[in-house]
């Protein structure tokens, strides 16, 4: 029996296409000007598999031209091939063929009663991350998977960082920058005890609702007092995040919380810049062995206003690479999902900055150990 060949379809595949979404459909076809249209799609791909002369699957993978994603559209397989593995095949195809294109994550909807679809897609790393009701010509409802497929391939032009995830949901900041300590001494320790005593030393006290969030100030002194170089660059001067408190006696803590700051940061070598740090400056630290932990808005990840400190572990022409500390084991996360978590060049640039009237930049770079 010959093997599964897979490529790209032609116009010639056409009249084969149409026979075989009309053998494994019988609602929610895809017509035959949709698919001559797809077919002249340069940014889409249509991917078909063929046993000898016979056409017996195919996946219709759409790239969106705004964002980084890419979709299975449709993925049909002729039950005289199942059994053969056209449909995983087809699958990793159509990643393949996506993260050449650049995109990060491949997301696809499966019909909720389509036991063996599901089952494959779990199988292959996908993760269900919301429902799509009435979807189908039937009502029938959508399942909504996605699977991130591009990951970053490490350089030895940086420093390689091991990963920590938070422990509370008040920590990004301890978590962060223990990831960037241990970037440079591996004897840094990893633990909840340490995250909480650097949460204690790096506080701002009040933000938002809750506990306490870090500031740029108190990470610094926190990784000098571990001997490690440090240097702050904040776009703003004076107390930060004042405006996400109302009262006036928890403001007047914010500014004598910052002024012991500004003080402890005077008895040390911290080099304290009202400046935003450049993406540029970033991609230097790195190459010269240093870390930078970034305050970032999270609403271009999950539509979060809260600020929240990331780690960035690499650089190139396209992405942005992260050490994201939060995991969110409720909505399907895993460890790998948040290890170098490549962000679009521009949408870091909207990312790194937090609020709306008069954006917060802040970054801490951690650099080697101190010697003597």
């Amino acid at each position: 029996m010959p093997e599964l060949q897979l490529r790209h379809a032609t116009n010639a595949d056409l009249n084969d296409l149409v026979r075989l979404e009309n053998r494994c459909f019988s609602e929610d076809r895809i017509s035959r000007r949709s698919f001559r249209r797809f077919l002249e799609m340069p940014r889409d791909r249509l991917i078909v598999a063929s046993l000898g002369e016979q056409l017996v699957g195919y996946c219709l993978v759409l790239m969106n031209a705004a964002t980084r994603l890419a979709r299975i559209y449709s993925i049909a397989v002729s039950p005289t091939a199942r059994g053969r593995g056209a449909g995983e095949k087809l699958v990793r195809e159509a990643e393949r063929e996506a993260v050449e294109a650049g995109r990060i994550v491949m997301r696809l909807e499966v019909r909720e009663d389509n036991g063996p679809a599901i089952a494959l897609y779990k199988r292959l790393g996908y993760r269900q991350f919301g429902t799509l009701r009435d979807y189908y010509e039937d009502h029938g409802n959508a399942l909504r998977f996605e699977r991130r497929i591009l990951f970053y391939e490490p350089s030895r032009k940086f420093p390689a960082v091991p990963y920590y995830p938070q422990t509370t949901e008040f920590s990004c900041g301890p978590a962060a920058l223990i990831m960037a300590m241990a970037a440079l001494d591996e004897q840094q320790p990893m633990t909840t005890l340490e995250e909480l005593k650097l949460w204690r030393e790096a506080t701002t006290i009040f933000m938002l609702a809750g506990h306490g969030g870090c500031g740029p100030h108190g990470l610094a002194l926190a990784a000098w007092h571990r001997g490690f170089n440090a240097s702050a660059w904040i776009s703003k001067e004076g107390a930060l995040f004042k405006d996400t408190v109302r009262n006036e006696d928890k403001k007047r803590v914010l500014e004598l919380v910052h002024e012991g700051f500004l003080h402890d940061i005077g008895l040390t070598g911290i080099d304290l810049h009202h400046d935003p740090l450049t993406l540029e400056g970033m991609e230097t630290a790195l190459l010269e062995g240093r870390i930078p932990v970034i305050l970032i808005s999270t609403w271009q990840l999950n539509r979060s206003r809260v600020p929240h400190w990331v780690t960035v572990c690499a650089i190139d022409d396209q992405f942005v690479y992260l050490h994201d500390p939060e995991i969110d084991v409720e909505a399907g996360d895993t460890v790998a999902d948040k290890q170098y978590l490549p962000i679009d060049r521009r949408i870091f640039d909207k990312m790194s900055r937090y609020g709306s009237l008069q954006p917060l930049q802040a970054t801490v770079i951690v650099g080697p150990k101190r010697t003597g």
